[in-house]
């Protein structure tokens, strides 16, 4: 295994769809990105511009119009089994408690209850919900939720590959911080691929060891960036790490011009 394999892989992607009045429309064009294993990569770009689209093909929910999507080498032309997927709503089951729904994509693959119910334990501590496993969804705040979906997907340690899409979105920032700080110290060192989008540039600084720059409507890659910050990293000072005023000014003249772009678009149309 080479240090940059790839595990993850569109190449030259479009996707088409036809929007309201029956007009086509192109979501994302000729889009090719690679992503290493092991990797922590963030997918950032303006509002609707396919971000979302190329992790769903990663998923295997979505596919494209023209184009390759690739797993381990493999092509994704149905729902893939061998990715986590952590969406912007927790998606917990209400009738469930924090243990049972920890536990879940266990009990679905017929691990024996003890050792299911022992690793969803563990990690339920891991997320810092020690104590509340028997509590169900209401009873809990939206941090504690989201911490409970990522539990639910981190605990099937058989999947390498974990797509995140905006999980931090709706939190207040307070909570987002201090999620960041537990996401990265749950993923160091386990070798697992991580894949996660966010409107977020600090976010993504903050989070990721590349940076990849989706256009304005239709979404290509613009660019990919290195965030080369030395790990283990300190989320709640990243602004004081040397280097992080040049890689945000970097980034932000790239994504700066999208967004003009976007805005433009809608003010026209």
């Amino acid at each position: 295994m080479t240090a940059h394999e790839t595990v993850l892989r569109a190449c030259g992607v479009y996707k088409g769809f036809v929007a309201r009045g029956g007009k086509a429309r192109t979501a994302l064009r000729d889009v090719d990105l690679e992503v290493r294993r092991g990797e922590f990569m963030c997918l950032i770009g303006p509002s609707g511009c396919g971000k979302t689209t190329v992790l769903n093909m990663f998923a295997g929910l979505v596919q494209p119009s023209d184009g390759t999507i690739l797993h381990e080498g493999r092509v994704v032309d149905a729902v893939n089994t061998r990715v986590g997927y952590v969406t912007q709503d927790d998606n917990l089951l209400p009738w469930r408690s924090v243990i049972g729904n920890v536990e879940l994509a266990l009990e679905c693959k017929g691990v024996p209850r003890a050792e299911r119910r022992e690793r969803a334990r563990d990690y339920v501590g891991r997320v810092g919900l020690e104590g509340l496993e028997e509590l169900y969804p209401h009873e809990l705040s939206g941090g504690m939720r989201k911490r409970v979906s990522i539990a639910r997907t981190l605990v099937d340690d058989s999947v390498h590959v974990i797509l995140m899409d905006e999980p931090f979105g709706p939190l207040d920032a307070q909570t987002r911080i201090i999620l960041q700080d537990e996401l990265l110290r749950l993923w160091q060192g386990t070798g697992r691929t991580i894949v996660f989008v966010t409107h977020d540039l600090i976010e993504a600084i903050a989070l990721s060891d590349r940076i990849a720059i989706f256009t304005s409507v239709p979404g290509s890659i613009k660019g990919i960036r290195e965030v080369a910050l030395p790990r283990p990293r300190d989320v709640f000072h990243i602004h004081e790490t040397s280097g992080f005023s040049d890689i945000y000014d970097e980034i932000w003249n790239d994504l700066q011009e999208e967004i003009l772009k976007t805005r433009n678009l809608d003010a026209t149309a």
